[in-house]
């Protein structure tokens, strides 16, 4: 895998939230307030901006469309001071799958990390392999990132140095250990090879 300047390194831990299709904001103009405008992001990332022209806005964070727009209104306006407000975008959230109380999916809520987003989905089953647990990270459009934790080795040595910090998307991932999966075939009755009398 080649190395990307866009993408994200499982230490970044304050990502600024990046505008995706159907985000609405309102655009403020502080010295033409004529040309304040609510817009939405388009199925396509393009946003229409009045006057000025369609941009492309998936995929910048706040300030980088706000400087896009200054651009784009540079033509019409002299020197325009402007302010982004979002309205409607999407709720950072992470995935919590496999082996776990409660999984699917849950708001992300200030800085989370691993071990702590286990315990918001209920904690670890019995049969989970906590020495495997995976944290999926998307780091552009073409590549996702898989990251292999010793939840159990950080746990039992009280070292949590590791215990990674999620980001708006990340997926966590508990497998099945082996011996559950040897355990589904043991009768309930024991090891006794011989069938209880009833």
């Amino acid at each position: 895998m080649t190395s990307n300047k866009n993408a994200a390194t499982f230490s970044e831990r304050y990502p600024r939230y990046k505008m995706r299709p159907g985000d609405a904001f309102d655009l403020t103009f502080e010295f033409t307030p004529e040309f304040n405008q609510s817009l939405t992001v388009l199925p396509d990332g393009f946003v229409s901006l009045r006057e000025a022209g369609e941009i492309y806005a998936s995929g910048l964070t706040v300030s980088e469309l706000t400087e896009k727009i200054r651009t784009a209104y540079g033509s019409v306006l002299s020197n325009p001071r402007i302010s982004i407000l979002l309205k409607d975008f999407e709720r950072p959230y992470f995935i919590a799958d496999g082996q776990l109380g409660h999984p699917g999916k849950y708001d992300l809520k200030g800085d989370t990390t691993v071990i702590q987003a286990v315990a918001i989905a209920g904690g670890f089953e019995n049969s989970a392999k906590q020495s495997q647990v995976v944290l999926y990270r998307r780091v552009n459009d073409d590549w996702v990132e898989a990251k292999l934790l010793n939840v159990k080795k950080m746990e039992n040595s009280r070292n949590l140095t590791e215990d990674l910090h999620l980001r708006p998307g990340d997926m966590i991932y508990v497998p099945k250990n082996r011996i559950s999966k040897i355990q589904q075939f043991i009768p309930s009755y024991g090891f006794n090879m011989t069938p209880p009398i009833f």
